[in-house]
């Protein structure tokens, strides 16, 4: 608790999923941190942020416009930048524009604004989807800025890795003290169960739900994952935010890399439904192999997931049960 002490923390898309849960774990710190919240509320909610509501300060702004993220980071001296468009694969597929544009525009803006108001450390939540299609497995930090991005995210992953760029060319010439992490797939509560634009979790949870069968899935399954529960992720972020120093990248993930096929029919597993699978082979796979290299994370933060992937995807269909009423 002693880093946290009588700072005070903006964490921006904080309504979001991750955010929330980032949101939540700072105020559990205690009553000496002071945690603002800013979010378009788009698809961050409210309802995310009931439990902490009248602990927290919550602004609403759209941190495209440079005056919003001035107005929001005056005062302020840590900014854990979590705000981002974010999609599953066929969504950022068909709109690489937008997903670059909309998330340099938040990260450029925020950057800017971290300068001029004198913030004393700036968290970067880049994205594995720097890597290229073809990285090292598990894959290493150093591989980050080799090649181009994975062509289905390559609007964000772009996007993320100009991020990096700009936060490592900020501190080098204004001394912004910066932390660059990059996540892998994260999944749990509160994400956006939505069928055509979420991600892969999500969205084999709702369809399983809503009756889909066969159950229709891109690619041949081969392509494989690795994915981190929220309540992993948010505690990574903030670990990594304390503990970390330098603008060198940090991988956030686990080592337990999944095939999408056999992630399909663990869900389903667990959701106990008959359920039949169909993959569309004329559509896209992705990256072939998503698996992180936590070397740098254990040596430097001792992080270890809490929860592994059938235990989180428990939670989830329970969450997801209980919030939609359905069985």
């Amino acid at each position: 608790m002693s880093y946290w002490k009588n700072k005070k923390v903006l964490v921006t898309g904080g309504a979001g999923m991750v955010g929330s849960y980032v949101s939540e774990m700072l105020v559990g710190l205690g009553a000496d941190i002071t945690v603002t919240v800013v979010d378009n509320f788009s698809k961050g909610v409210k309802e995310n942020l009931e439990r902490i509501n009248n602990k927290i300060k919550i602004i609403e702004a759209d941190l495209r416009n440079l005056k919003d993220c001035f107005k929001v980071s005056k005062g302020q001296d840590i900014i854990m930048n979590l705000a981002a468009r974010v999609g599953g694969i066929k969504y950022n597929r068909l709109h690489p524009g937008v997903m670059f544009r909309d998330n340099i525009l938040i990260s450029s803006n925020m950057l800017d604004a971290a300068v001029k108001n004198n913030i004393k450390k700036f968290l970067v939540v880049s994205s594995a989807c720097v890597y290229p299609r073809n990285c090292k497995i598990p894959t290493p930090e150093s591989e980050g800025f080799k090649g181009t991005p994975e062509p289905t995210n390559s609007g964000y992953g772009w996007a993320k890795r100009m991020a990096e760029f700009q936060a490592q060319a900020y501190n080098k010439e204004f001394g912004l003290s910066v932390v660059i992490v990059r996540p892998y797939n994260c999944y749990g509560p509160r994400d956006h169960f939505d069928k055509q634009n979420g991600h892969v979790i999500p969205a084999i949870i709702k369809r399983i739900y809503d009756g889909e069968n066969p159950l229709i899935v891109w690619g041949s399954g081969e392509q494989s994952r690795s994915f981190l529960y929220v309540e992993d992720f948010a505690r990574g972020l903030i670990e990594i935010t304390q503990k970390y120093s330098g603008c060198d990248p940090i991988n956030l993930g686990t080592d337990e890399e999944i095939k999408i096929k056999d992630l399909v029919k663990l869900i389903i597993e667990l959701t106990k439904k008959d359920t039949k699978i169909q993959f569309d082979k004329t559509k896209p796979d992705g990256q072939p192999r998503r698996s992180c290299d936590v070397t740098k994370l254990r040596k430097e933060i001792e992080f270890v997931p809490r929860f592994t992937l059938k235990e989180g995807l428990l939670k989830t269909i329970n969450w997801y049960k209980k919030k939609f009423n359905v069985q």
